[in-house]
């Protein structure tokens, strides 16, 4: 076992942050605990009494556990990272979102199945203006699919590269996205909490080795007005038994299983219910707006970009469905164990599924049954979807719905207009979402 200096211990938030605190090696297998008023704040840190699922009453301790086997090299001199599970008074904190995560996949194994995850993250590489805020990096050689200097003139993106092969994360792929300055970072396929677990480290090692260099990288789904917004796409599998995808049926003229068409009904029956938990800012409704490759409708189509769910033509052991709503200011684990339930609903319900998208997605389309324009409606949605709701997990939903109708009432106080401010980033947005996303 590798011999670190100190332990890095973190847990994700309700506000998708990666919370933590660092342990001196001695101590580290002794676990931690922290302030229960975590859960109360907004980004602003104002303290509100929203529901947490246990007595807030005191501020009492959270107990975040974990096994300092399961520690791996992190991307700081001498320094191990780990995940930690959260609990109060020996109990699962019901409101936590790894929690909701390893409840999901309990649910989709009592089926007989074992969930495989994917995901593709999209950023924006920001630098310093002259007035104390952030601008596009300049990369305007650059284009989709680039490669090299021209794309990555800093060395950025070579270094996130390297650094995480030191750590174990394995990535996919790598390249420039449609806008510039903007990027894809994918990581392996994989069982669904360790793909949660990869991501919501890597996410924060891009972020600091930006910021190191003086720079921002922002997974916030519309952070520049004017260009391309970005998701966070969740790419499910389910294994069964035998380890086979149950999702791949040869005997079927598209090769998908009644477990896939189950799945994707279910998807597109909780549609604007999933919405608030999969865009939990302000910000991303101004990514889910029209003529965008983001998931707005309702709907599901063979290797269709302008679905939310895409089901990409690999079939065999690589058949999967890819739900493309999600922006990155998702918790990962929020975003998957909502996208597990819901598919698990459409399967238990045996729901049928709807004929596949056969319009371009932006001018002709098969529904008009699309996602929530602004986060207030999206968690009335919310809300209204109570079978979703329970099966995700009520408390944190009440945690979710209580904390982000006050992020929204907070919004509209400086701008009271929605429509008006809907193409440009406000102020509002700039300060709340930037440092953190």
């Amino acid at each position: 076992m590798t011999d670190y200096r100190r332990y890095r211990v973190l847990w994700p938030d309700h506000l998708g942050l990666a919370r933590g605190k660092y342990l001196p090696a001695r101590v580290a297998d002794r676990g931690t605990s922290f302030c229960l008023g975590v859960y109360l704040q907004g980004y602003d840190k104002a303290i509100n009494m929203v529901e947490t699922g246990v007595d807030p009453t005191g501020f009492p301790d959270l107990d975040a556990s974990y096994d300092v086997a399961n520690a791996r090299q992190g991307w700081e001199a001498d320094t191990a990272v780990v995940v930690a599970d959260l609990s109060f008074k020996g109990e699962p904190f019901a409101a936590s979102a790894r929690y909701v995560l390893q409840k999901a996949i309990g649910d989709w194994e009592a089926l007989g199945y074992r969930p495989k995850v994917g995901i593709e993250l999209e950023a924006y590489l920001l630098e310093p203006d002259e007035m104390g805020g952030w601008k596009p990096f300049e990369t305007p050689n650059t284009y989709v699919y680039g490669t090299g200097p021209m794309a990555d003139p800093t060395g950025l993106i070579d270094e996130i590269m390297t650094t995480a092969e030191q750590c174990g994360f394995p990535i996919e792929a790598v390249n420039s996205e449609f806008d510039f300055p903007q990027f894809e970072l994918t990581l392996e396929f994989g069982d669904a909490l360790e793909v949660a677990d990869n991501i919501f480290l890597f996410k924060e090692m891009v972020r600091e080795l930006a910021y190191k260099r003086g720079l921002l990288m922002t997974f916030l789904g519309r952070p520049i007005a004017g260009r391309a917004g970005s998701g966070l796409h969740v790419n499910l599998s389910l294994a069964d038994a035998e380890d086979n995808n149950a999702l791949n049926d040869p005997a079927t003229a598209d090769g998908l299983s009644t477990l896939a068409r189950q799945a994707i009904a279910g998807l597109l029956q909780h549609h604007e219910g999933l919405t608030a938990l999969l865009a939990p800012t302000v910000n991303a409704y101004k990514r889910l707006v029209p003529g965008e490759l983001v998931g707005q409708w309702a709907n599901w189509g063979h290797d269709h970009r302008c679905a939310a769910v895409r089901v990409p033509p690999h079939r065999g052991s690589a058949t999967r469905l890819e739900h493309r709503m999600a922006d990155g200011a998702v918790s990962p684990y929020t975003a998957i164990a909502a996208v597990l339930q819901a598919a698990r609903l459409g399967v238990v319900n045996q729901l049928g599924c709807p004929e596949p998208e056969t319009g371009d997605g932006m001018d002709e389309i098969n529904t008009d049954r699309r996602c929530a324009a602004n986060l207030g409606a999206a968690l009335d949605d919310l809300v209204a979807d109570i079978s979703l709701a329970e099966a995700v997990g009520a408390d944190l939903v009440a945690n979710l719905v209580d904390t982000k109708r006050y992020e929204w009432e907070q919004y509209l106080a400086v701008q009271p207009d929605w429509e008006a401010a809907q193409d440009e980033l406000t102020d509002y947005e700039r300060r709340l979402y930037l440092p953190f996303h």
